[in-house]
């Protein structure tokens, strides 16, 4: 009885009904079939068949295209102030609404969650990058069931839909063969996804998916992923155009550009040479300048001072200085190539006045994880080993800085200079700096103005409730069932064609990694608790100092006047707390090391209790995060071979690449293990005698000789339980290895761990019939 009565009860409440008019309830998703009667006529020629059922978009309905760059900050892009050569960027402002108070979260994997639900990033569980996910509510990392997306929406409300680049969504612990597979791109409302699951690739080697299926790595000395990315997504729009012109669709486009590594082809870099040599001092005052003579930002605006660690430019050594500008103009040379990519996806685009395109400029702000000399290779940040980075070090790479032989990073200088005219930087919550992006919105059907300023004061989470205002859809209730927290956005139409209109949000609350803030009508609250460029936070917790700024007229945030407004200091601070608790924003989590390892940030690992895994041979594209944790401790492999050939070669297990990792394999018939240090430097043994005939047991031993983290070791081989050759490893990666870079049985999928072999040689000619990975 009761199942009866909420049979009917959804039949009620879906209002939909056999006719030739079919009504549907779009607040409740997916949209179900309508009710048809039971027929009692025998013969099918006596009766009129009803229409097909068919789920379309509401007439008139835009095509939309979400359109991001990554870690570029808001004095980057040209049509805000940046100094790059960026023309197609230029020209689509022309035609644009540009919007200079909008505002993303500091953080990548927090913003693209805000973005594509509507909701704060708290509530998305992603506080942070996945990689960082705690078991704290909000902080796990893992998309409630509760909270959809908007391509979700769209996508059962009758559009086709596909996301091309980068995702960085899913949860670490679910990228492995075993899934699941619900927040990856094709279970959250995409058809078609191309791409990367993590947070960044070697553009030159990626290692890419398309939908659920690994992509082979193309070993194309031409090849670039930013190129691939654009041509896949514009032959994917267009044939599905082509299938279906009635059917309009929605675009994810989300170059990993230009977030490190900067790889970008040589003949972009040459014709930046030279724009970056006065230093970024002359650079961020000559955005601020270009900042003003645009109107982007006011003329009485004050530019804040440099963070105290950025050394003036003229105080540096003349090495500093060139190496330095070659940083700044492979990074702008990386922005010129996207801005061409970008240009091109646009001019391709299908029934192009009818198209709603938000462009967003950035992520978060530029990024200064590069310290203060530039990074050769962007993991040692990550491993706290800035110290084999130094500044003569990199200049032995200056001239094939941006090529595949670097993972590089420009100092964190330059990322102050490109988030002109403020302060700070990307994961600087709590400043404009980390959180203030430019976004240009064109349709040219829906929207009569061009090259207008909007200063309206948005947030990320307010393009989802636009995107269902402009398509005439209402925000759902029910998703599968489940009952959905409602969107914290506030949709941006009303600013549309009325650049005069007062902003209809009034209150927003930023938070990462400590770093905290508030906006509330015009006044902005906040503390700098973690810097970029540091492990460490600046002070404890408790002892943090806030400062407030009158933003409304303060735009570059210049004038602290905390002490000159105790009260409202104090009531901007009790908002924040309210906020925090209304969206799970508490416990703050300040660590940054410490939560890149899942025993002690206390998150899910399929390796947890775990001191052994044995693989096959053929067993390949597993993610660092899915294999037993090698580092900081001694180890072993050992696994059985068959050699097949005359002369056996190829890689037996290997994680990585060539900017940091290890590899067990064999060389020219003779078993070889080689640790490959940030890509500073290799440490390689290799037996004297080649392997016999057969099958053959082989093993490698570390033993890592020291306490704490990142301490060497002595790696020995064997080959049938006899030694053959050892090698002392002097120092070792303590937190992470490269990218998103994997591990392989058999072969080496990316960049290559060792010189020794290519991607070719790296093919085991053998059979691999076990391989068993223990710590000790």
């Amino acid at each position: 009885m009761k199942n009866t009565i909420i049979f009917f009860f959804l039949l009620f409440t879906l209002k939909i009904y056999a006719s030739d008019s079919v009504k549907v309830d779009r607040t409740v998703l997916p949209i179900k079939d309508p009710y048809r009667k039971h027929i009692t006529v025998q013969n099918a020629r006596n009766v009129k068949a009803p229409k097909p059922f068919k789920i379309t978009a509401p007439k008139g309905a835009p095509n939309v295209v979400v359109i991001m760059l990554d870690d570029a900050g808001f004095g980057t892009a040209s049509p805000f102030g940046g100094i790059a050569d960026t023309p197609h960027m230029d020209n689509f402002a022309k035609e644009a609404l540009l919007y200079n108070q909008f505002h993303t979260t500091s953080l990548c994997s927090p913003t693209r969650q805000a973005l594509k639900t509507g909701r704060n990033h708290h509530t998305c569980n992603q506080a942070a990058i996945t990689e960082m996910a705690t078991s704290f509510p909000g902080y796990t990392g893992q998309l409630p069931t509760a909270v959809n997306s908007i391509a979700t929406i769209l996508n059962f409300n009758g559009y086709s839909t596909g996301a091309f680049g980068k995702w960085h969504e899913t949860a670490v612990w679910e990228t492995s063969i075993s899934g699941p597979f619900d927040r990856w791109p094709n279970r959250q409302g995409f058809d078609e996804f191309y791409g990367f699951i993590g947070g960044e690739t070697n553009q030159w080697r990626p290692s890419v998916f398309h939908n659920l299926n690994r992509v082979e790595t193309p070993n194309n000395p031409e090849y670039h992923f930013m190129k691939d990315m654009t041509d896949r997504a514009v032959s994917w729009v267009n044939f599905q155009h082509a299938i279906t012109p009635d059917k309009p669709y929605f675009m994810y486009f989300t170059p990993g550009a230009v977030h490190a590594p900067h790889h970008v082809p040589e003949s972009y870099i040459a014709k930046q040479k030279g724009k970056f040599d006065e230093g970024w001092d002359v650079i961020r005052n000559q955005i601020f300048e270009k900042q003003k003579k645009l109107g982007i930002i006011p003329k009485d605006a004050v530019l804040p001072p440099k963070p105290k660690d950025i050394k003036d430019w003229n105080s540096l050594s003349a090495t500093e200085k060139k190496l330095f500008a070659r940083q700044a103009e492979v990074f702008a040379a990386f922005l010129e190539m996207t801005d061409y990519e970008i240009g091109r996806l646009i001019s391709k685009l299908p029934d192009p006045d009818n198209t709603l395109i938000f462009y967003i400029t950035g992520d978060n702000g530029t990024s200064a994880e590069g310290g203060m000399d530039g990074l050769f290779n962007e993991y040692t940040y990550f491993n706290g080993a800035n110290k084999f980075n130094t500044v003569d070090f990199m200049m032995k790479y200056y001239d094939k800085w941006g090529s595949p032989e670097t993972y590089p990073h420009m100092a964190a200088g330059w990322a102050v200079a490109f988030d002109a005219p403020f302060k700070w930087t990307k994961q600087i919550a709590s400043d404009y700096g980390g959180t203030r992006n430019g976004l240009m919105v064109k349709w040219p059907k829906g929207i009569t103005a061009k090259k207008e300023i909007r200063p309206q004061w948005h947030h990320i989470i307010d393009i989802a409730p636009t995107i269902l205002e402009a398509c005439n859809l209402p925000e759902p209730q029910l998703v599968h069932g489940i009952p959905q927290i409602p969107m914290a956005g506030v949709s941006m139409l009303y600013s549309f064609d009325d650049k005069d209109i007062s902003s209809r949000r009034t209150l927003q609350y930023f938070e990462m990694m400590g770093n905290r803030g508030l906006y509330y009508d015009g006044w902005f609250a906040g503390t700098v608790h973690s810097i970029a460029w540091k492990q460490v936070p600046e002070a404890p917790l408790e002892e943090d100092k806030w400062f407030l700024y009158h933003v409304e007229e303060d735009f570059t945030m210049a004038n602290d006047v905390a002490d000159k407004y105790p009260e409202r200091l104090k009531k901007m601070q009790d908002l924040f707390k309210n906020e925090a608790v209304k969206y799970s924003v508490y416990p703050l989590d300040d660590r940054k090391v410490e939560r890149l390892n899942a025993k002690l940030a206390g998150r899910p690992d399929l390796m947890a209790g775990r001191n052994e895994l044995t693989l096959l041979g053929g067993m390949t594209g597993l993610y660092g995060n899915n294999f037993l944790n090698i580092k900081n401790t001694s180890w072993e492999i050992e696994a059985e071979i068959e050699g097949k050939e005359k002369v056996t070669q190829g890689v037996i297990l290997q994680q990585a690449g060539r900017f940091g990792g290890w590899s067990l394999y064999v060389h020219k018939g003779k078993l070889a293990y080689t640790y490959n240090f940030l890509g500073i430097q290799e440490f390689t043994t290799i037996s004297k005698s080649t392997l016999p005939k057969g099958k053959a047991t082989v093993k490698m031993d570390f033993a890592y000789e020291g306490k704490g983290r990142g301490k060497g070791g002595l790696a020995t081989i064997y080959v049938n339980n006899k030694e053959v050759g050892s090698v002392k490893v002097p120092y070792t990666q303590a937190i992470a290895f490269s990218g998103d870079e994997t591990v392989n049985v058999g072969v080496d999928l990316e960049t290559m761990v060792s010189q020794k072999y290519t991607p070719e040689t790296s093919k085991f000619n053998g059979e691999i019939l076990f391989v068993t990975t223990k710590l000790k």
